[in-house]
């Protein structure tokens, strides 16, 4: 498929280790075998503190490792990472900067989010948030039309396997960095971690997320610096009413030819009849709505 070559990062359906084979049956009693995905704990480690265990599919450790802590403020965006170690055995990843950290009082103070997979956000939630100034940016709507059919005609492990949530970093109609886990706030994290160890700036970039629009959502999309976040689902209140402060664009319920947008209404360009767009098909309207749950 040659939109795939627009791709920096895609996911891999065909990675055995992310999925199982369950066998079972089906509402006439008859024997079937799926595709599930996996979950395994992930132990993080930032120096020689243990920070969190974290549930996941597996993939990109090293990147959900860097990602999580940058979303935490446990690293800052000046901080020299020495290494970044994975033991598969062990089930777990060091982190290790040439700053000393101890973020021992930080850990004691927990928020559960409203994300998939019961996300943690440790100390203050807001910590960071007030006083972020996004770039000036635009968003095409001809842009957001080639996305979305971009991005939900990829190969990805939820349509072999369903039950997990996907991320996408994009600039222009161009996704480039798509990744998947259990839970939205682990494929935004590993999104994080892909930008600061490649130094990519967010300036001008777009984030697509499959899932709600919730304040967790928002504050992360705020906090990594990218000014516009789309998503297939709906909004929660003080999703909106966190974006519609920090100036972010946002825009959910973004299938085939409809979108509604709630925030930073400002940055969109109307370029393209809505009734040139063409409805999408059943398989991804149905992974839409599921995407939702």
């Amino acid at each position: 498929m040659d939109e795939l070559r627009e791709f920096i990062v895609v996911p891999d359906p065909a990675d055995a280790s992310l999925s199982a084979e369950v066998s079972g049956i089906d509402q006439t009693g008859a024997a079937v075998t799926t595709r599930v995905v996996t979950e395994k704990p992930l132990t993080l480690f930032l120096n020689r503190q243990e920070i969190v265990t974290m549930m996941t599919i597996g993939d990109h450790p090293e990147l959900l490792a860097v990602g999580y802590l940058l979303n935490q403020n446990m690293l800052r965006p000046d901080d020299r990472i020495t290494s970044v170690d994975h033991d598969g055995e062990l089930e777990a990843v060091v982190v290790r900067t040439e700053r000393e950290t101890n973020y021992e009082a930080k850990l004691q103070k927990k928020v559960r989010t409203s994300g998939c997979a019961q996300g943690t956000v440790f100390g203050d939630v807001m910590e960071g948030f007030d006083g972020k100034v996004l770039s000036s940016a635009e968003l095409r709507t001809s842009w957001l039309y080639a996305l979305t059919r971009k991005i939900n005609t990829a190969p990805s492990l939820y349509l072999e396997a369903g039950a997990i949530h996907g991320c996408v970093l994009c600039e222009q109609d161009r996704p480039l960095v798509y990744m998947e886990d259990v839970g939205r706030h682990n494929a935004v994290d590993k999104i994080a971690g892909w930008m600061f160890l490649n130094g990519e700036k967010p300036d001008g970039k777009i984030f697509y997320t499959t899932g709600r629009l919730t304040s967790e959502m928002v504050i992360k999309t705020v906090m990594m610096g990218i000014p516009i976040l789309v998503s297939r689902s709906g909004f929660t209140a003080w999703g909106v009413e966190l974006a519609r402060k920090a100036g972010l664009t946002l825009i959910g319920r973004a299938r085939g030819k409809r979108f509604i947008a709630l925030a930073g209404a400002e940055r969109i360009v109307f370029d393209l009849d809505p009734d040139s767009v063409p409805d999408e098909g059943e398989r991804h309207r149905r992974k839409g709505a599921e995407a939702a749950e």
